[in-house]
């Protein structure tokens, strides 16, 4: 009859999409059986691989620790397998390779020398000139260079102690280090890059290359001058020049002599 008919077809029906899903939770099952066998080889391999790291790691240490290009290759070998030397002061990393006190203790002179020049530079210093107070610091007979990779690695760690030390990028892979609590602005930054190649910027510069109204222009300024960022020259001329300390650098790091930047404005302010 028709409704026989019918039923059978529904019948036919059904099993067919019960035959399909049976289908796909096989192919799902197998799936993730080739999937999680995968995974199995991939971390036996990082397994193995982090081994080998560890034996080179411990035959070289004192290479990687005297040597800044073998140190910075290093890490990026640590970093492709997601090991972070640093990560903690306990475990082979520390204890063996000796590479998390290599870069503790360089974060314990970053921040002395911070301190020690915060009265002067306003609590922001370019990376060439920590690094080079930081090399005059050290005893000569140590034999560990110390790079500006080094220093971004020392001061990014620091970043855990909470609002008091970041980075600024200034573009080309150049940054300054804030080392006082406070955020600055996206504005702030902006202005602090216009400046670099000068040392200094004006209103007129800023409203001029940022296109800024002038109240915003001034606002910014403000801040800076107020937060010991930045230093007002009213008299070469009618224009008011607004000097960042930290930036004079730019201006004097090919100088010949050995006395830092931040040591000429000591004795200048002083």
């Amino acid at each position: 009859s028709f409704q026989s008919s019918t039923m059978r077809r529904r019948g036919v029906g059904v099993a067919a999409i019960q035959k399909k899903q049976e289908m796909q939770a096989k192919f799902s099952a197998k799936g993730n059986e080739l999937a999680g066998e995968q995974l199995r080889l991939f971390s036996q391999q990082l397994d193995a691989f982090t081994v080998r790291l560890e034996d080179f790691a411990h035959k070289h240490r004192d290479e990687i620790k005297k040597n800044s290009q073998f140190r910075r290759h290093f890490q990026e070998m640590c970093s492709s397998v997601g090991v972070d030397p640093l990560a903690s002061g306990k475990g082979f990393w520390a204890e063996k390779l000796g590479m998390g006190d290599f870069y503790y203790e360089l974060a314990v002179q970053i921040v002395e020398v911070c301190l020690s020049t915060n009265h002067i530079n306003g609590g922001i210093m370019t990376v060439e000139e920590l690094r080079t107070r930081l090399l005059r610091s050290r005893s000569r007979t140590r034999k560990e260079t110390i790079t500006a990779d080094d220093v971004l690695r020392a001061v990014e760690k620091l970043k855990v102690l909470g609002n008091g030390f970041e980075l600024i990028p200034l573009g080309g892979g150049r940054f300054l280090v804030q080392s006082v609590p406070g955020e600055l602005s996206m504005d702030h930054s902006r202005v602090l890059q216009l400046a670099e190649d000068a040392a200094y910027v004006t209103k007129e510069l800023i409203i001029d290359r940022l296109r800024w109204d002038e109240a915003r222009a001034q606002s910014v300024l403000d801040h800076l001058v107020k937060e010991g960022l930045a230093w007002v020259d009213s008299q070469p001329t009618d224009t008011v020049q607004y000097w960042v300390p930290s930036l004079f650098l730019q201006q004097y790091c090919h100088s010949s002599s050995s006395t830092s930047v931040s040591d000429s404005l000591h004795s200048t302010v002083y």
